[in-house]
């Protein structure tokens, strides 16, 4: 199975059209039809359905896209990872995302580093744990934020100089808005909104014996989706400060939880990890700067 074949059959996978990937891809439509289906007597599995004037993925062509994805794109990487060696003005990083006030602290060493390194290209993956940290692990990704502890066991990492404050968002309107500070006990058979990751530890722990009492109505991957179901009058948000507009006008108040709860934040890599030159020298600018910014704060 070649890289070439795979990046056929995804730009085939992508326009549900035999006659327009083959255009996109600069071949004629029997040379894609041909290799679509040498392809799938390769794997002894039928990958697409197919129609009068479209294709749809079989369950095992879902399947293939799913790892030709990863496949493709770690192809793409070796190669401008090799580019690179001989550019000293720059090269590419890959950084997948937790949600975090703190990414500012990132972006401004991304900045700095930019001006030493012009030639600098950077690739932002958003999502949790699960999501990046997988990515991470088949070496797709250089680095990844998290908020949580890194298994030391697999990663190295390096923390943030603050972190992040845990908080409820409120519609304005709502009684629980002209609260200072919110307890386990106003959030009692509430309907509330959290990310599936964040409501089975931190706020497992926080609310203590109480946390069976409380009500998980929805999870978001995304704060600011669960912010538009609360300003809507779902739910309330148990969200960081900082990630929510809920400046005068907004309709939202942001509120801080008591006792209060906090999560620090983590750059993490993989332990035995082998970065590209520009990726050992973003690693170490990185942590003076991160240094830095905790001396100032």
């Amino acid at each position: 199975m070649e890289i070439r074949t795979l990046r056929y059959f995804l730009a085939a996978a992508r326009e549900e059209n035999m006659s327009r990937a083959a255009e996109i891809l600069h071949v004629t439509q029997p040379t894609l039809s041909k290799q679509m289906k040498a392809l799938e007597e390769e794997l002894g599995k039928k990958l697409f359905t197919r129609h009068s004037f479209s294709i749809r993925l079989t369950d095992e062509g879902i399947l293939l896209r799913n790892r030709a994805e990863d496949l493709v794109r770690m192809a793409d990487r070796i190669e401008q990872e090799f580019i690179s060696l001989d550019d000293i003005s720059g090269g590419e990083l890959y950084l997948g995302l937790a949600e975090s006030f703190q990414i500012k602290y990132l972006a401004r060493a991304i900045r700095e580093f930019k001006s030493r390194y012009p030639g600098l290209h950077y690739h932002i993956t958003s999502g949790d744990t699960e999501q990046i940290a997988e990515k991470l692990d088949k070496g797709i990704l250089d680095f990844i934020v998290l908020a949580e502890l890194p298994d030391s066991r697999r990663y190295e990492y390096l923390a943030f100089p603050e972190s992040d404050v845990w908080g409820l968002v409120i519609p304005e309107t709502d009684p629980l808005a002209g609260k200072e500070k919110i307890t386990v006990s106003d959030l009692r058979g509430l309907p509330l909104f959290c990310s599936d990751q964040a409501w089975s530890n931190e706020i497992r722990t926080w609310a203590g014996n109480a946390y069976a009492d409380l009500i998980l109505e929805g999870s978001f991957r995304l704060s600011y989706n669960g912010s538009v179901f609360a300003r809507e009058g779902l739910g309330y948000l148990l969200t960081f400060a900082h990630l929510i507009d809920t400046s005068p006008g907004s309709g939202l108040v942001f509120r801080p939880l008591s006792p209060r709860l906090e999560t620090a934040l983590y750059l993490a890599w993989n332990r035995y990890q082998t970065f590209s030159p520009i990726a050992e020298r973003f690693l170490a600018h990185l942590k003076t700067s991160f240094r830095e910014e905790k001396d100032r704060s």
